[in-house]
């Protein structure tokens, strides 16, 4: 209802198994079918094997078993995060990697509630604890544990990124866990782990995700950034690109720093939004699909060449004899034959998928946080007139971090800075380039390996991404800066060529929800230069026809206010009494029919808008009887907003609708004196 608005992104939740809510739900309420604690139970009972093999092993088996949305249930009902929970602090270091493991997977596949209910459980108490103990280890080489120095640096670095994730992804569902971080001062422990970055890039990624997460809209933890913590991120953010998984990082960080904008003094904002966008930029810039088919050519190659070279050494030499004189367990010594092939000898790694996910998931992640940049308020024009041009910069000003005591960002200038620096790199162009279907070779190959076919989502999701930020862009930028009325009008026969090239369109809710979020603000923005727009009516009925029906809310706001936005401009146009009164009788229908409010409410706008003036709009509604209907609809939806509103909608919502019905009732007014006026 009024001008479109761009939406936030957040982390969804990893499920490997497919949608977990409905069992997620249950799992935190403790119900569920009783036939699912067998295997459960059997596995609880052996965390308390005085064997530290047993209970990794039953550790193990519940990292496996909480990844079967039948199983999450009967594991609340056993309270399997209270007895998983001390094992964060077992003797034995891969009983405690086991066990984060465990907790990790339970609290990425089981979403808000049960991250919830963790918390609940108390299974901060543990991990804060775990947190610290990994970061003393760092330090000292050496836990309370009698291991080998070599390996127990390793072991605790393994631990620690285990213990990250379960923290980010409880951060990330519950206000309470951020509460917690805040107060434990977690930060400090995890801006140490980001350090090894150059050693350890996962566990620095799983930092980076965690700071992304707890760093927004946390005003509280924004205090608690020194300058030292602040050059700990400017580190990362400027370290040099060894990898794709290097970038990613980088990307993540740039995330965080963005977040941090309210603490950065404004003599450096030029520098630190220009490099990050920069950062951004090059993220972009990348062709995605070109990626996976270089990477699983590579791939390829490379199991061809060890599987050539393991037939040459079987044929050579025959099998090899290995022999293993210590078998755990057995007293006395023996030798152990078993063949031995070169791919035995060689690290297992599926470097070339890795690389490739990390890519795309940098490119996703760049175009959140472009959304996430644009999201901010907007200053008036008359304000964007008043503020100079700043100067820019291809990287931060040395120590552009340490001075913390300067003035920090205003909301005007911070705008402006975004403003300049997405169009001096290009962004607006890169990401139209995104908007468009994966590289058909690309998703062919992912198609043909079950290993790489989860990438033709990713793919497809980067794809909608773009699409919701081609719709931030549309609204923040200035015609000039997007290319000038020509480019709007080539983009706006793109969009068109893009939705109805998928003859079902309709199916792919998320597609459908991107593209006509960003028609919609395309729409917008010509209609308000007057440039003309390129959609025909029948293209229009279609996309609203099909859009009407989707169970996505988003989808059908989108497609009503689509129809309102081209009502408007054909209203005032000659011989188009046919087409609205089309596109009366349609939002009528919608706004009587839809069962959601604001659905309806969208309806009425975008009647008021093509109503409201024009010859043939005046015509049009006398001959579909438009003020009659919206008199018999007055009463019912005031009924409707007193009844269904409260509990139903956010407080804002309901400032709407109220404001919808006045505007009803003063539009009705206005609709009597055009019916008098005609009819007389």
């Amino acid at each position: 209802m009024g001008k479109s608005r761009t939406k936030r992104f957040k982390r969804p939740q990893f499920s490997p198994t497919g949608d977990c809510q409905a069992e997620a739900a249950a799992a935190a309420n403790g119900t569920g079918g009783e036939e699912d604690d067998g295997p459960a139970a059997e596995l609880l009972e052996k965390l308390q094997h005085p064997s530290a093999e047993v209970r990794e092993c039953a550790c193990a088996g519940l990292a496996r078993l909480v990844q079967q949305r039948p199983a999450l249930p009967g594991l609340a009902r056993r309270d399997a995060v209270r007895r998983l929970g001390p094992l964060l602090l077992d003797p034995s270091l891969a009983v405690r990697e086991t066990a984060a493991g465990a907790l990790r997977n339970l609290s990425a596949c089981g979403g808000f509630e049960v991250c919830d209910n963790m918390v609940t459980k108390d299974i901060m108490t543990p991990l804060v604890a775990l947190l610290k103990e990994c970061s003393a280890g760092l330090d000292s080489n050496e836990m309370s544990l009698q291991e080998k120095k070599d390996q127990n640096r390793n072991s605790i670095e393994n631990i620690a990124n285990e213990a990250v994730n379960v923290l980010w992804n409880i951060c990330e569902c519950s206000s309470r866990a951020v509460s917690i971080f805040n107060k434990e001062g977690c930060l400090e422990i995890v801006l140490k782990y980001l350090s090894r970055f150059p050693t350890n890039v996962d566990l620095a990624i799983s930092v980076a995700y965690c700071l992304q997460t707890v760093t927004e809209d946390n005003p509280e933890l924004l205090k608690s950034f020194s300058a030292t913590a602040l050059n700990m991120l400017e580190s990362a953010l400027l370290s040099p690109v060894s990898s794709m998984e290097s970038l990613l990082l980088k990307t993540l960080v740039a995330g965080t720093i963005w977040n941090l904008k309210d603490i950065i003094p404004c003599k450096s904002q030029a520098e630190i939004i220009n490099a990050l966008l920069k950062i951004l930029s090059e993220v972009l810039g990348m062709d995605a699909g070109e990626m996976v088919i270089q990477m699983k050519e590579t791939e390829t190659q490379r199991l061809k060449t060890a599987a050539e070279a393991e037939e040459i050494l079987e044929n050579t030499n025959g099998d090899a004899l290995i022999e293993d004189d210590e078998m755990e367990g057995i007293s006395h010594k023996r030798k152990v034959r078993r063949k031995t092939f070169v791919s035995d000898l060689l690290p297992p790694t599926d470097k070339e998928l890795r690389e490739t996910i990390a890519l795309l998931t940098a490119q996703q992640t760049a175009l959140e946080i472009i959304v996430n940049m644009c999201c901010n308020e907007d200053p008036s024009d008359d304000e964007w007139e008043e503020l100079s041009s700043s100067d820019e910069s291809d990287a931060f000003m040395e120590n552009s971090f340490s001075e913390c005591g300067g003035q920090l960002f205003s909301p005007l200038c911070l705008s402006h800075e975004v403003h300049t620096a997405l169009t001096n790199y290009l962004i607006p162009k890169k990401i139209f380039e995104k908007t468009a279907f994966p590289n058909s070779i690309a998703v062919d190959l992912c198609s043909r390996n079950p290993t790489w076919k989860p990438l033709i989502r990713k793919m497809n999701t980067i794809q909608c991404r773009a699409l919701f930020c081609l719709q931030s862009l549309v609204s923040l930028l200035d015609v000039e800066h997007l290319g000038g009325a020509a480019a709007l009008q080539t983009l706006a026969q793109h969009l068109s060529q893009l939705l109805f090239s998928q003859p079902d369109f309709a199916k792919h809710v998320d597609f459908l929800e991107a593209i006509s979020s960003a028609l919609r603000a395309l729409l917008q923005t010509m209609a308000s230069k007057n440039i003309s727009q390129c959609m025909t009516p029948d293209q229009l009925m279609t996309l609203c026809k099909a859009g009407i029906h989707s169970s996505n809310v988003g989808v059908r706001v989108n497609v009503v206010s689509i129809l309102g936005i081209t009502g408007s401009v054909l209203a005032k146009e000659d011989g188009t009494l046919e087409t609205l009164k089309n596109i009366g009788c349609f939002l009528l229908e919608v706004t009587t029919k839809d069962p959601s409010l604001v659905v309806a409410g969208e309806a009425l706008d975008a009647l008021f808008d093509v109503f409201a003036d024009g010859k043939e709009a005046e015509r049009a509604s006398i001959q579909i009887k438009l003020l009659s209907a919206l008199k018999e609809f007055q009463p019912v939806f005031k009924v409707k907003i007193r009844k269904e509103g409260r509990g139903n909608y956010s407080t804002d919502q309901l400032c709407v609708l109220d404001n919808v019905k006045m505007n009803l009732r003063r539009f009705i007014a206005y609709q009597e004196t055009v019916e008098k006026r005609l009819t007389s």
